[in-house]
């Protein structure tokens, strides 16, 4: 397939090269892919593991065995070439294998050097193995999801690779980039998932000691305590999600369900239970679609609960384009949107036809 080097989004002109791992860092690739910057995949052979047609949009991607000389080589001339580098290893790995920040950044004293782990770089734990749900019960965050009693829900992915992870990463990637606007050099980024989960939850430790939230699972208004934001199963096992949190959408709510001996409710606790069981079997009473349609144009806060498969369908979705199909497959379009330099879900690039027009360009380095 022919590149496309055409400007499609606000970082079209930026070089990244991202050395493969798993999570977070190709998510972090495919936004930045997704926002125009030029992106080399430095893959081994049979990849990460994880193959996802979606996620690795919109790169060009070399096979290349980075313990060897001649692949050491080859990674070491194309970040001559970059403004930004992205590994996911364990900390020392890069260094070990002599492609650690001394050694890249010291050729390209620009190059924006991003490592994603989990842990971080130092620390008790920083050479320990670990997954998502790990880093966010360190960080405070996991104790807090699921109903009193039980063990914790799991968030999927969400809370620690994506949004402390990847989200994070991204923004210290750009910020360094800011930044060398002005000092004209590079330097590290150390995202640490924890790092991140733990900036996640300010907006909930923040609210404790006011009395706003509490994070006990039995009292956390906005963890599913209160019977006004949870969800609720439908005649047809489908679910409704409800979050009327102020008072003028939850009476709007209530006057639509017809449950007026409710109205004055809301915030006495000692009916709460009364009051979810009350909307339990009053949604349970009708399938999920009649809900949407007395809904409709409300502001009570009801949405439905919908798969993944169902999403893409949905009319808000369909209006904004919130996902593009291609090849079978519905792509997440790119997020957020700009007015002037729209960004673009790409195929996959050549490899070859990137590596050429970067080093025809003036190198990295040299820039400005």
């Amino acid at each position: 397939m022919a590149d496309n080097p055409q400007p499609r989004g606000p970082l079209t002109g930026l070089r990244v090269i991202e050395f493969t791992s798993i999570g977070p860092g190709p998510h972090c690739a495919m936004l930045l892919a997704d926002l125009g910057a030029d992106v080399l995949r430095i893959d081994r052979a049979g990849g990460n593991g994880w193959p996802n047609p979606i996620m690795d949009r919109g790169r060009a991607a070399i096979t290349v065995d980075i313990r060897s000389d001649a692949g050491r080589a080859q990674c070491i001339a194309a970040a001559a070439l970059a403004d930004v580098v992205i590994e996911g290893f364990r900390p020392g790995v890069m260094e070990r294998l002599g492609l650690g920040p001394d050694v890249l950044c010291g050729q390209n004293p620009r190059l924006v050097y991003g490592r994603m782990t989990g842990w971080g770089q130092e620390g008790p734990l920083a050479q320990r193995a670990g997954h998502d749900i790990n880093y966010i019960a360190l960080s405070g965050a996991l104790a807090a999801m699921g109903r009193p009693g039980e063990p914790a829900a799991i968030p999927l992915n969400l809370v620690g690779d994506f949004g402390g992870g990847s989200m994070f990463l991204i923004l210290g990637i750009l910020a360094a980039l800011f930044e060398r606007e002005r000092s004209g050099r590079g330097q590290v980024v150390d995202a640490a998932i924890v790092d991140g989960v733990a900036s996640l939850m300010t907006m909930f430790t923040g609210l404790v000691p006011s009395g706003q939230i509490s994070l006990d699972r039995a009292e956390n208004l906005l963890g599913g305590a209160a019977p006004f934001y949870r969800c609720y199963l439908c005649r047809d096992g489908r679910e409704v999600s409800v979050g009327p949190i102020e008072p003028p959408f939850f009476a709007e709510m209530i006057a639509r369900l017809g449950l007026e001996e409710f109205a004055d409710c809301q915030q006495d606790r000692a009916r709460w239970p009364e009051l979810a069981g009350a909307l339990a079997r009053v949604f349970a009473g009708a399938d999920r679609q009649h809900w949407i349609d007395l809904f409709e144009g409300s502001d009570a806060c009801i949405a439905p609960v919908l798969t993944a498969e169902e999403a893409p369908f949905h009319p808000h979705h369909r209006a904004r384009g919130t996902y593009e199909e291609r090849g079978g497959l519905f792509h997440a379009a790119p997020a957020p949107r700009f007015s002037r330099t729209p960004g673009a879900a790409l195929p996959p690039r050549d490899a070859a036809a990137l590596l050429d027009a970067w080093a025809s360009a003036v190198p990295a380095a040299t820039k400005r």
